[in-house]
């Protein structure tokens, strides 16, 4: 495939997106704050500018006087040019999230899935049930919606419009769920899975808008990765890129979900965590724990103790020992800047579970290939896949009025 070359029209589309990765980032500026922010020349900005003001994307919110000079005009995003919705599909519940078009978070819901019940229509069901329930709690409607963006729990493959979604749980092999949407919603619609989503959610509102490469990790039930290379979402040829949760770590080691032996997720999953605790003290009370995320909670309970208990803390030191050389892996290949942890098990367990990381990443990746800073937790807090759904939601509108020419989500 030839390498598509940049053009003019390309760069003008990289400048209007830094521009509003600043305002976000810092809640409004001004033209020369912009400019210093940004890298971008005065003259370029000022044009970038003019452009998102006659979309009312941005706004002139008032006059910041410095003492030295002419007063100069702050500006930041228009939070009313639209709502956005962001939507989490996972195998039990729907959550929708309702964002203005700054991304402040306005309202939230969530309905129940029957895991029994596998199809399509009423998994889209779900998600128009949690839709009009977040809009009702907003005070707004569909026809306010600039874009909606659902993540489902599976590979979201294909492009130019010709998407299926394959979702092993559900046995789901190549549906077409955005026809199923378009259907039944007058909106535009991204479908995507969470993986690129929480690394879009990084990369505009997290450590992602300083650094031209990162990979999110989210840990949970299952793992995964989300890459972003020269500022883009790594897709792949059949945007199926990130999961690294099903690479090998051990040869011929615990069994995963997936059928395979070996995979990083049999170790570093809030399932494989468990193990591990079965492993190191099988008569430990909370091996018998049912629900992954009560065993997560009761683990950071007892490594938060007065007196820590040790196969807690040998449990994590274990996984820690697994996760960085899971991680080490990725640098070895990819060496990015940034790797952020995020997911409900690395907010619970981050502050117990990073230093080892840290330490194991150093000790097994090529040398220079790591700084001291190169792996962190995540400050994107929240459910970072509604959050990274609404951001390409926002990016598929940015496309549709003719403000994005790069990075345009290809779900369309």
């Amino acid at each position: 495939m030839a390498v598509r070359k940049r053009s003019s029209r390309d760069i003008r589309s990289e400048s209007r997106l830094d521009v509003l990765h600043a305002l976000l980032a810092e809640g409004g500026a001004t033209r020369n704050g912009l400019a210093r922010t940004t890298g971008l020349s005065l003259a370029t900005v000022a044009t970038v500018v003019s452009e998102l003001l006659a979309e009312g994307l941005v706004a002139e919110t008032g006059v910041s006087a410095s003492g030295v000079g002419r007063p100069t005009t702050t500006l930041a995003i228009r939070g009313a040019r639209g709502i956005l919705a962001g939507v989490d599909v996972a195998e039990t519940y729907v959550s929708t999230h309702v964002f203005d078009a700054a991304l402040t978070e306005l309202a939230r819901a969530d309905v129940p899935l029957d895991e029994r019940v596998e199809s399509p229509e009423h998994v889209v069901g779900g998600v128009l049930r949690s839709l009009d329930a977040a809009l009702r709690e907003a005070g707004r409607d569909r026809s306010d919606l600039l874009g909606v963006g659902v993540a489902l729990p599976g590979l979201v493959q294909g492009r130019d419009g010709a998407m299926s979604v394959v979702v092993p749980a559900w046995h789901w092999r190549g549906v077409g769920v955005l026809d199923l949407l378009r259907g039944r919603l007058d909106a535009p619609i991204v479908v995507e899975n969470p993986l690129k989503a929480i690394a879009t959610a990084e990369l505009w509102l997290g450590a992602g808008r300083g650094v031209d490469s990162l990979v999110t990790v989210n840990l949970g039930t299952g793992v995964g990765a989300g890459i972003v290379l020269d500022g883009a979402v790594l897709r792949g040829a059949t945007n199926s890129a990130g999961e690294w949760g099903h690479t090998l770590l051990v040869h011929e080691g615990r069994g995963c979900r997936c059928g395979r032996r070996g995979c990083v997720e049999a170790y570093v999953g809030a399932p494989g965590i468990q193990q591990t605790l079965r492993e190191t003290a099988p008569d430990h009370p909370l091996t018998g724990t049912q629900q992954q995320s009560d065993f997560i909670a009761g683990l950071a309970a007892a490594l938060d103790a007065a007196d820590p208990d040790p196969a807690a803390v040998r449990t994590v030191e274990r996984t820690a020992d697994y996760l960085g050389s899971a991680i080490a892996d990725l640098v070895a290949v990819i060496n990015p800047e940034l790797v952020m942890l995020t997911g409900w098990t690395a907010w619970a367990l981050g502050e117990h579970l990073l230093p080892g990381t840290v330490a194991q990443v150093r000790a097994q990746a090529p040398r220079g290939t790591t700084t001291d800073h190169t792996v962190g937790i995540s400050t994107v807090r929240g459910n970072s896949a509604a959050i990274g759904m609404a951001t390409l939601a926002l990016e598929r509108f940015l496309g549709d009025v003719g403000l994005l020419t790069t990075r345009v989500p290809i779900a369309l």
